[in-house]
């Protein structure tokens, strides 16, 4: 009886050390991001959100929660897919922020200028409900990363549409109009 308890006891030892040694570390959302940055390409998204922002059902449709200032996951975002050899990216914000006050959220004028001077004249503004939209759209063909920022104030949410940095609109047209003579 000793002995099979003795043989059970290791049993539990070692089953123990391989769960613990085959468990992987949880990755920070920066780690994460990096390491998905060169699966995703051409027609993939990337959108970085207020804490409001809702959890979507979507199958492609990837939420993490960062937990961090929404300028500094802006800015990571931006870096990342500068630094990405075959990615760039359109990036668009919900039309309805141009309209709103500091009296309807307190602090909305500064974050207006701090996002338009990362991005300059890039960025596009399109109503909130034709961006929704097009996710969900996207999302059932190609992956969206969604970042959800510790930011409380509405509307702000920065979505980059991702395009082959290698290739453009003006190439694809003449290609298609010479597929098309032959």
């Amino acid at each position: 009886m000793i002995q099979n308890s003795y043989k059970y006891g290791w049993l539990v030892i070692v089953l123990c050390f391989l769960g613990v040694s085959c468990a992987s570390e949880k990755l920070s959302w920066k780690e994460e991001l990096h390491n998905e940055i060169s699966l995703l390409g051409h027609r993939n998204w990337i959108v970085v959100t207020d804490m409001a922002y809702p959890l979507q059902s979507q199958e492609g449709i990837k939420t993490i929660c960062t937990g961090d200032d929404y300028l500094e996951v802006l800015s990571f975002v931006t870096a990342e897919i500068d630094r990405a050899p075959h990615i760039k990216a359109n990036v668009y914000q919900d039309r309805e922020l141009l309209f709103m006050k500091d009296t309807d959220a307190s602090g909305i004028t500064e974050l207006r200028q701090e996002v338009a001077g990362l991005f300059g004249g890039y960025l596009q503004y399109v109503p909130h409900e034709e961006l929704i939209a097009r996710l969900d759209s996207i999302s059932s063909v190609f992956n969206v990363i969604i970042l959800k920022s510790n930011l409380t104030i509405p509307y702000t949410s920065t979505f980059f549409e991702l395009d082959c940095y290698y290739w453009d609109d003006v190439r694809q047209q003449e290609l298609e109009k010479r597929f098309q003579e032959h």
